[in-house]
């Protein structure tokens, strides 16, 4: 499949998509890029990862710079700042082997200030970049209906919007650089907390003894009802806390959330608060547990487990 890139009036073309790291939420979407019929070069230090998306059909690359030598649009989605940092612009990184007018596009969950350092970084390459984070977890990423949040140029924007459309129903470019991943910090304040206050209601639910699933069925139509209560609620029942969002994920999110409010002067009581229980989940062994374990912080307060009756 071929795209055509016109940055300030030039004209690519462009055959081929890189796509690095193949983790709970990069393997599926990158499925996903191959179902559509793109061609992928993949890369992670997870050997397995790698070995089942070149039986889908993609090719293996040895290191990011190979990626970047045979990519015109590269994808990292990768857990943190500096693994970030080291895939773009380490020894071994992209902007030593990707050719000028190409693109990076960071789906990772990373703080503004490191995304902007990043494009600046690869501008003076002459590479283009998009941050262009996810929100939906590890089953919307499956099914290929993430909603995604863009930071960067309209018309690279645009240039790429069909590859993202790949992996996504609700695209939207916010704004410049580091606007997306702005974005995915008021997201994961607004589905972090949304977690805390449900699980605060079902602890009290809970205590009182009342049937935990019918309460459920009580408020969803109204306006406690929400896809977060939708989404949760019925895993607690099961406890099943198999991760979509890792907790440890979820955690490092907060850490982002907190360092950017207050770089710009912004207090979040909430939002502190929230980030004390991550990692007191943490401490007590459970940061491989989806972010619906939040719900658990709570039960040891109050000594009781949600469950169905």
């Amino acid at each position: 499949m071929k795209f055509v890139f016109n940055f300030q009036g030039g004209t690519i073309m462009t055959k081929s998509i890189g796509f690095i790291g193949l983790g709970i939420m990069g393997k599926p979407m990158a499925l996903n890029l191959l179902n559509a019929g793109h061609s992928l070069t993949v890369f992670d230090i997870n050997q397995k990862a790698v070995e089942s998306l070149v039986q889908s059909g993609a090719a293996a690359a040895a290191s990011p710079i190979e990626v970047g030598e045979r990519s015109d649009i590269i994808i990292t989605m990768l857990p943190a700042n500096q693994h970030v940092r080291q895939v773009v612009l380490g020894e071994n990184g992209i902007i030593h082997s990707a050719k000028e007018g190409s693109v990076v596009i960071d789906m990772s969950s990373i703080t503004p200030v490191v995304s902007r350092e990043i494009a600046n970084e690869l501008a003076k390459k002459g590479i283009e970049m998009l941050d262009a984070p996810v929100s939906g977890g590890e089953p919307k990423a499956i099914d290929g209906t993430l909603a995604i949040m863009a930071g960067g140029k309209e018309e690279v924007f645009e240039t790429v919007k069909d590859v993202l459309y790949g992996m996504g129903k609700d695209v939207t470019l916010v704004g410049g650089n580091g606007c997306g991943t702005t974005a995915k910090l008021a997201n994961q304040v607004i589905v972090n907390l949304n977690i805390a206050a449900m699980s605060e209601a079902l602890v009290l639910a809970a205590k009182a003894g009342i049937d935990i699933n019918k309460m459920y069925q009580a408020i969803r139509g109204g306006l406690a009802g929400s896809a977060v209560l939708d989404a949760k609620v019925p895993l607690i029942l099961e406890r099943n806390f198999v991760a979509g969002g890792r907790i440890d994920i979820n955690l490092k999110d907060i850490t982002n959330v907190m360092e950017t409010a207050h770089e710009i002067g912004v207090p979040l009581p909430l939002s502190s608060q929230l980030l004390e229980i991550f990692h007191a989940l943490k401490v007590d062994g459970k940061a491989s547990h989806d972010h619906g374990g939040i719900v658990q912080y709570y039960e040891k307060l109050a000594n009781v487990e949600v469950r169905s009756l």
